[in-house]
C-alpha cells in the first residue's frame, strides 16, 4: 500500500511540474507576441484614417509631459494608442522638443508626420518654405545662354 502511494504521490508531482511548464510557456508566448506586436507597430503604425481625413484642433501646453501628450492625441482620434506614441516619441528623440502651441493636425497624419508637426518652429517651416521656393525647377534663365553659339552651325564646320 505505502508503494502504491508513493507511486502516487510521484505521478502528481510530476504532473503539477508539467502543468507548470507549460503555463510558463504559455506566458512566455503571450508576452512575445505582445512585444513583437508592439516593436512591429513602433516603427509601421499607420495614419488612424485614410486621406484626407479629419482636422482636429490640439493645444499643447508648456510643461506637458510625453504621456500627456499622447494620452491627449488618443482622445481626440489622432492616435490609436497613447503608450504606443509615447514610445515613438522617446525614441524619435525629440520628446524634449516639442514646442508648446495650437496646432491643426489630422487623422491621416502618421505618428511620425505628428512628432515632426509637433517639433517644428515656425522657424522652421518659413525656412522649409523658402527652401522649396528656391528649388531648381529647370525652368530658370540662367543657364539660357550658356550653350548658345554651339548649334548647328557649329556642327556644320565640324564636318568640313
Amino acid at each position: 500500500m505505502e508503494g502504491r502511494n508513493k507511486a502516487l504521490f510521484r505521478f502528481i508531482k510530476i504532473a503539477f511540474i508539467v502543468m507548470v511548464i507549460l503555463i510558463v510557456v504559455y506566458a512566455i508566448m503571450a508576452v512575445c507576441r505582445v512585444s513583437y506586436d508592439y516593436g512591429y507597430r513602433l516603427f509601421t503604425e499607420s495614419a488612424v484614417d485614410e486621406e484626407p481625413g479629419k482636422e482636429v484642433v490640439v493645444q499643447i501646453r508648456d510643461g506637458m509631459s510625453g504621456m500627456d501628450i499622447a494620452k491627449l492625441l488618443e482622445q481626440k482620434g489622432l492616435v490609436r494608442d497613447s503608450k504606443l506614441f509615447f514610445l515613438q516619441l522617446a525614441l524619435s528623440g525629440e520628446k524634449s522638443d516639442i514646442v508648446p502651441g495650437v496646432y491643426v493636425l489630422s487623422t491621416a497624419e502618421d505618428p511620425d508626420e505628428i512628432i515632426t508637426s509637433l517639433t517644428e518652429t515656425e522657424e522652421e517651416t518659413e525656412e522649409e518654405e523658402e527652401e522649396t521656393e528656391n528649388v531648381d525647377t529647370g525652368e530658370d534663365d540662367e543657364f539660357d545662354g550658356v550653350y548658345e553659339g554651339y548649334g548647328d552651325d557649329d556642327y556644320e564646320d565640324d564636318a568640313e
